[in-house]
This record gives C-alpha cells, sequence and structure tokens, in this order.
C-alpha cells in the first residue's frame, strides 16, 4: 500500500507540482479533488513536477463527496491549522489519508467540524497569522507518516 496525499481544491499548480513530485519519490498516491485553481496541463504544474509527472499514481474526483463515496473505509486525517491535535501524535498506518485544503481557505469548516478528532496541526507561530506553504506541510506530515512506518521500503 502507500500513504494517501489529498489535495481538496488546490488553486496553486506549482504547489500541486511539488507535491505531486513528492508524492513520486516517496511512493505515495496522490489525490486531487475539484475544482481546480488551474488546468491539469498547466506548464507552471508540470514545471514543477518536472518529469516525475509520468511516473505519479494520481486519482482525480468531482468533489468531496465523490471522494468519499470511492474511498468508504479510508482511515483519514485532516491536516488544519484549526486543531489542538499535533500531526506527531498520530500512529500512522499504511494507507492512510492526509488531506489538505487550498491555499486561500484551507479546508472547509463544516468538514473539521464533523471530524474533528481527525483534525492535525503542525505547530507554528499564530502572531504571524500566516502558516507554511501547502507544499511545505504536505512534506513535513508525509515524512512523518513515513518515518513512524520504516519509510517503507525506501531507500
Amino acid at each position: 500500500m502507500a500513504i494517501n496525499i489529498v489535495l481538496h481544491e488546490p488553486e496553486i499548480p506549482h504547489n500541486t507540482g511539488a507535491i505531486a513530485r513528492t508524492c513520486v519519490l516517496t511512493n505515495s498516491r496522490l489525490h486531487l479533488i475539484k475544482p481546480f485553481g488551474f488546468d491539469l496541463s498547466d506548464k507552471y504544474l508540470k514545471r514543477a513536477g518536472l518529469d516525475y509527472w509520468k511516473y505519479l499514481d494520481l486519482t482525480i474526483y468531482e468533489n468531496l463527496d465523490d471522494f468519499f463515496e470511492k474511498n468508504k473505509d479510508a482511515n483519514f486525517y485532516l491536516a488544519t491549522t484549526k486543531s489542538k491535535n499535533i500531526y506527531s501524535d498520530v500512529k500512522f498506518k499504511d494507507g492512510d489519508f492526509i488531506f489538505f485544503g487550498k491555499e486561500t481557505a484551507g479546508l472547509p469548516e463544516d468538514l473539521i467540524n464533523k471530524y474533528s478528532e481527525r483534525a492535525i496541526r503542525i505547530p507554528m507561530i499564530k502572531d504571524l497569522k500566516r502558516s507554511l506553504n501547502l507544499a511545505n506541510s504536505c512534506t513535513v506530515i508525509l515524512y512523518e507518516a513515513l518515518r513512524q512506518l520504516d519509510f517503507m521500503e525506501l531507500i
């Protein structure tokens, strides 16, 4: 199996491209939930992913309902700044899904409220009213999951 990275309505192509590259290099799967703030043929998306894009294990969904309909038994976590739970306290398992929201708004509040026990955050300074870049946040949490799983046969 693999760790599954889910991007809900990503807006910035180079973030998605960088995350796609990270997924390829960690044998992780990428799941994209529409609508996107770009076209999948976007040159910036492809440039960020370089020649890794053809190796990407990618699934695209029309919306959140489509995702949950097709992944009924998914064990998932919601990466958000709106949680008290720290990502490193989670005991990740092979096949887990980690959700990330769009760059300008994060994940929908109703989703976070519904699954608050699955919401996780990366500790950071709050005074600046900013958070880590989406691609950086994804990498931080993904590598913690992989570390817990003994890096799943990565070299």
